[in-house]
């Protein structure tokens, strides 16, 4: 018997995941999340955030594969290509569905809170047209075999406000930076957003998630504020941005 440092806090890690994931039903933690109790407590949410990082998981790729398979018999969606806040909502969702009355999510309005998330202010916003556009195909389908469908466009609207994938430049640019912005707001709350940063988001049709300068669109945005349509407007008011 050999024994290794490393592969005995990789076991204590991924038991302490396995344990998460029995519990909650996902491991899509947030990333200030802890589990256990006592001196055992463990930052989960650190832990899925670092494994999820390009070479995450070691720079041997043998022992990588080995320990991607083992996540994955966890919880098959531990690296899904979206953002885990988006995951923990929908499955949090997924498991509120009634199976007996044919699949049916029960009415959920903003303020219904679990676990300190707003289910229903994120259920609301994942219908708004323009975050709709801006989800992968397979998030839709998930969304709407859930029953969950976007809003309609509101009548008269103007066509380059129409969230389609043949959408304009400005207006592609708007809703990945819009998907950023509510990326921000789901995982940081009303906190203004640094000029500097920057969000990564998925977007359809790009197998590496895209980057987003966020403090800068959102600087740039409010300059342009005045050529915005109703919509776009409507959809910065509905993430608590004031000057909207």
């Amino acid at each position: 018997m050999v024994w290794e440092p490393g592969e005995e806090a990789w076991e204590n890690k991924l038991a302490a995941l396995r344990s998460y994931r029995r519990a909650t039903g996902h491991l899509a933690p947030r990333q200030d999340a802890v589990w256990g109790e006592g001196e055992t407590m463990v930052p989960v949410g650190q832990h899925m955030a670092n494994l999820r990082r390009k070479g995450g998981l070691g720079k041997d790729a043998e022992r990588a594969g080995v320990r991607a398979q083992q996540l994955t018999a966890v919880d098959e969606d531990w690296n899904c290509p979206w953002p885990l806040d988006w995951q923990r909502h929908y499955r949090i969702l997924a498991d509120l569905v009634d199976t007996e009355a044919g699949g049916v999510l029960p009415a959920i309005e903003p303020g219904v809170l679990f676990d300190g998330d707003d289910l229903g202010k994120w259920l609301q916003r994942q219908k708004h047209p323009g975050t709709w556009a801006q989800l992968s195909s397979e998030q839709q389908e998930r969304l709407t075999a859930l029953g969950i469908k976007p809003a309609p466009t509101p009548t008269g609207a103007p066509a380059a406000t129409r969230a389609t994938k043949g959408s304009s430049k400005a207006q592609a640019a708007f809703l990945r930076g819009l998907a950023a912005l509510t990326q921000w707001v789901e995982r940081e709350g009303q906190r203004p957003v640094p000029r500097g940063h920057s969000e990564q988001i998925a977007v359809d049709g790009e197998t590496e998630p895209v980057t987003v300068k966020l403090g800068v669109w959102i600087s740039n945005t409010r300059a342009r504020r005045d050529k915005l349509t109703a919509e776009q407007l409507g959809a910065l008011r509905e993430l608590g941005v004031e000057w909207a």
